[in-house]
């Protein structure tokens, strides 16, 4: 079982998480951009890899074609940040909720809509800020990387309770 000192401190990730996607959103497309920064990186090795890849998301094709290597890298930065960021959220939730939450089914279930909340909430957050497109699209990303984290998180717990009652059956014996 996962020590209260462990809980609190992801608990106090999951926070942490959370307070960083509520700044994020408040920021501009402007104010977040990294194509300046990447447009001075020798990025041209990645044409190869991301020359083929296409994708359509929110009606839109990217693709090297469409924004161009800097802005396709940008692209998939973003959005490996709104899957990755909320990855994070929901598997820190889940592990920091363990003892306020012991059926471990109900707190994934409880952790992922709780997650998805937040992100539906993120993107109207993001509807109040200028310069800004709230997407249900990444409302979807954001639930997929939530529930990504979840089922991580309680893969985890399920493996260590194996190995812990299998330390005390070999202690018992």
């Amino acid at each position: 079982m996962m020590s209260r000192k462990w809980e609190r401190i992801y608990f106090g990730l999951a926070i942490m998480i959370m307070i960083l996607i509520f700044i994020s959103s408040s920021m501009t497309y402007h104010q977040q951009t990294v194509t300046p920064e990447l447009g001075r990186l020798n990025l041209n090795w990645l044409h190869r890899w991301l020359d083929p890849v296409k994708i359509n998301y929110a009606g839109n094709i990217y693709s090297v074609e469409t924004e161009g290597l800097v802005g396709m890298i940008e692209f998939l930065l973003r959005k490996l940040a709104h899957f990755g960021s909320n990855f994070l959220l929901g598997l820190f939730a889940y592990w920091g909720f363990t003892s306020k939450v012991p059926n471990k089914w109900f707190r994934a279930v409880l952790i992922w809509l709780s997650c998805t909340g937040y992100a539906a909430f993120d993107e109207f957050h993001q509807l109040l800020t200028g310069d800004r497109t709230p997407m249900i699209q990444d409302v979807m990303l954001d639930a997929t990387g939530a529930l990504c984290g979840v089922i991580i998180a309680t893969i985890v717990m399920i493996i260590l309770e194996a190995k812990a009652n299998k330390k005390k059956l070999l202690a018992a014996k």
